[in-house]
């Protein structure tokens, strides 16, 4: 009974704490992650998929910049086109997912208007030639009358940036301060923008923003229909369509109350536009219904269009969007259904949903409604769980997962409701494991001993394997053939005088965990710390015949780990951090070694501190890794750039050290054929034929002219010209210091 009451009240606590996540008492990163995770595989398993043939999106594309110009194009061809789409096309709405902040100088109209007033200022001819042709020449006049009185429709973007301007003209809030007052919604206050010519805007129809919302796994899942600029709301472009497709109705907050005006502090549900109802959550922001993978809509390049190279009935009656897919003007999101999504069709997706009415709704009682299923089914749980047996257990656990998920996938289908799914089903988890977990915390005796030798020394992972066989292992010296990596940040000094001693204990420690949590993934033990250094090595205790390739991979995702670490240190406007990696396989003696007062399992030998010294050479070479030739033979799947011969200090055999650059079919065909060059400008530095390597270098800087390694062997060059090194020369570089 003891024993039964201490497995209720662990349920109990699981319970409580799902629960707190679920009502927003706090939030678990983790859940939420999931929760993103099976929203995400929900949407993607139940999208209608197919072609809506309504909205077409006009895509600046890269044929259209080769054929028409380079973006932004001069405002008398935009007039052109918007001509062209109402008067033979016929179009119903024009949306611009671009912006037109900038005046269109390009006729030369600027350098005329200032001959007419100071060097032509008494030349008549000249005054009364210019008088009539400057409205032909006026392109940015001819576009805003090109669009007046026609329905079209301006996008702009909000920014809140520390010291946000607001560029050009944005247009009249479509509601007015105060108008959710007494309710709890909740916007993102925006501080600037970047509007349209105040020109454009007054001649446009309507005008949106085009500001998503990007969740913290930089996922584009919400779009704000409304955002709060100084103090009053404006509507998101996709609205804005809508609302010019049908005739501008007002928008009309929709709140759980039946009485909209009743002041309850209720949260806001929808927005009423027209006959048209459109789900929001507390923050006026609409899920986005994807329809499926990007090119859900059909694509004609503008290039076509302007050229009249489409049937006239082709796009009559169509929604336009003019938008880009040229990579060289950056408009790609990460969503739900590609990690590269053109942002057009995010605008377009939208008002196709708000069209069908398929936008799925996540309302404020939602938490409440998790809240309760959380509850009953946690509270059955905890107080059934440990009266049943392990396989009775099993089967409770199944029935209960798959009962909830039927159930979510049932409001999901049938009512359009997203209701989160992740506590429910880590909660099942949680209780089934603390159950079925708790009879086993008390392990065998000699298993128990075991761990207590080598848990001290040894990352828990290790050690729960070599548990399973503990006769295998012993903690004495011995010599083994293993890899060692040293690993430092660059210029560590200065970026401790930097940061305070709060800031730089968090800033090492969160890089340290960063880095070790790698070497972890990779099968590494993890020897010592050395400052901001780190020591591990590969093959013992547990043999590993891949502890070269395991050592290679994990330096290779450490850096690449770098690149995350750098953007949270960069939010916290800490320095960015670069770091040094050098690896070396070969004999080493590996044991419990030290004195009376410290031991540590650990390794040492010429192998170890050559892979030392590797890691110091990092500086010279400009590279992240490198290896000694011994790990580059033991890697036969890896790409690696030759770096020099060099005679370390403490050694007088030289050695070949590369840089790892990655493994097979990762690595681009243009960083190939860099590296390739590369050896050939080696073998030509190798062979004394100087001009040869110097002409290669030339090529190669053009290529990455930042490179350091590049510098470094032209400085070489230029040295071994004026010293003439004979027949005899080896090609080593030596270094006379560690």
């Amino acid at each position: 009974m003891r024993q039964r009451l201490v497995r209720i009240s662990l349920g109990l606590l699981i319970v409580l704490f799902f629960i707190g996540h679920a009502a927003k008492i706090y939030q678990v990163g983790i859940v939420s992650q999931l929760d993103h995770i099976i929203y995400d595989a929900r949407l993607n398993l139940t999208m209608p998929r197919g072609i809506d043939d309504r909205i077409v999106i006009l895509d600046i594309d890269e044929r259209s910049l080769k054929e028409v110009a380079r973006w932004p194009w001069p405002r008398d061809v935009m007039a052109r086109l918007i001509t062209q789409l109402f008067d033979r096309y016929q179009i119903s709405v024009v949306a611009f997912d671009v912006v037109f902040a900038e005046p269109d100088f390009s006729s030369g109209i600027k350098r005329l208007d200032e001959l007419a007033t100071n060097e032509f200022r008494q030349v008549p001819a000249f005054a009364e030639t210019y008088g009539k042709l400057r409205p032909q020449l006026d392109n940015d006049a001819l576009f805003a009358n090109a669009i007046k009185g026609r329905p079209v429709v301006l996008g702009y973007y909000l920014n809140s940036n520390k010291n946000a301007e607001k560029i050009a003209a944005i247009p009249a809030p479509v509601l007015p301060a105060g108008s959710f007052a007494g309710h709890d919604v909740t916007f993102t206050s925006w501080a600037g923008y970047g509007g349209n010519l105040p020109q454009f805007q007054r001649s446009a129809a309507s005008a949106g923003h085009f500001n998503p919302v990007v969740d913290f796994d930089g996922v584009v899942r919400r779009v704000p229909m409304l955002a709060e600029y100084n103090g009053d709301y404006y509507e998101s472009i996709s609205l804005a369509v809508v609302r010019t497709l049908l005739g501008f109705p007002k928008i009309e907050p929709g709140y759980p109350s039946e009485n909209a005006l009743q002041r309850d502090g209720s949260g806001l549900e929808w927005l009423k536009v027209g006959a048209l109802v459109i789900p929001v959550d507390e923050t006026a922001s609409a899920l986005v219904p994807y329809r499926g993978e990007k090119f859900s809509f059909r694509y004609v390049s503008l290039a076509d269009v302007i050229n009249d190279r489409i049937p006239a009935d082709s796009l009559k009656g169509r929604i336009a969007i003019v938008g880009t897919t040229a990579p060289g003007l950056l408009d790609q999101r990460s969503t739900p259904v590609g990690s590269v999504y053109p942002g057009v069709e995010i605008h377009a997706n939208l008002i196709s949903g708000m069209l069908d009415r398929t936008i799925k709704q996540k309302p404020a009682y939602i938490v409440g409604a998790e809240v309760v299923l959380l509850l009953v089914g946690g509270l059955t749980l905890a107080f059934l769980m440990p009266v049943l047996s392990p396989l009775r257990a099993i089967g409770v656990s199944l029935a209960a997962m798959g009962l909830i998920m039927a159930l979510n996938i049932a409001v999901w289908t049938q009512a359009d409701l997203v209701l989160p799914l992740a506590s429910s089903l880590l909660m099942t988890v949680a209780l089934f494991t603390i159950n079925m977990a708790y009879g086993y915390f008390v392990e065998s005796r000699t298993k128990r001993q075991f761990t207590e030798l080598f848990g001290q020394y040894v990352p828990p992972e290790l050690v729960n394997k070599m548990a399973e066989n503990p006769e295998k292992y012993s903690m004495e010296g011995r010599s083994e053939q293993l890899t060692v990596l040293f690993s430092d940040i660059v210029g560590f000094t200065s970026i401790s005088e930097a940061l305070n001693p709060k800031d730089l204990s968090a800033f090492i420690n969160e890089y340290l965990t960063s880095m070790s949590l790698v070497i972890r993934e990779h099968r590494g033990t993890l020897d010592k710390y050395i400052g901001d250094a780190i020591m591990a090595f590969w093959g013992a205790p547990v043999d590993d015949a891949e502890h070269a390739r395991q050592g290679v991979l994990a330096a290779l995702a450490m850096q690449a780990r770098l690149l995350e670490i750098n953007k949270l240190v960069g939010a916290r406007g800490w320095p960015p951090i670069r770091i040094g990696i050098g690896l070396n396989s070969g004999t080493m003696s590996v044991g419990d070694m030290g004195s009376k007062v410290r031991r540590a399992y650990t390794v040492m030998g010429d192998a170890v501190n050559l892979g030392s010294r590797l890691e110091a050479l990092t500086r010279v070479y400009g590279v992240g890794i490198i290896v000694g030739q011994a790990t580059r033979a033991l890697v036969t799947d890896g790409v690696f750039r030759e770096l020099d011969k060099v005679r370390v200090k403490g050694k007088d055999e030289p050695v070949a050290i590369y840089e790892a650059v990655g493994v097979e079919g990762s690595v681009s065909a243009d960083l190939l054929v860099e590296i390739g060059l590369w050896h050939q400008c080696l073998g030509q530095y190798r062979a004394q034929d100087w001009d040869a390597a110097e002409r290669t270098l030339v090529d190669l800087k053009r290529m990455r002219p930042e490179h350091k390694l590049y510098q470094e062997y032209s400085g070489r060059i230029s040295e071994m010209r004026a010293s003439r090194p004979g027949p005899d020369w080896d090609g080593v570089t030596a270094f006379k210091t560690k």
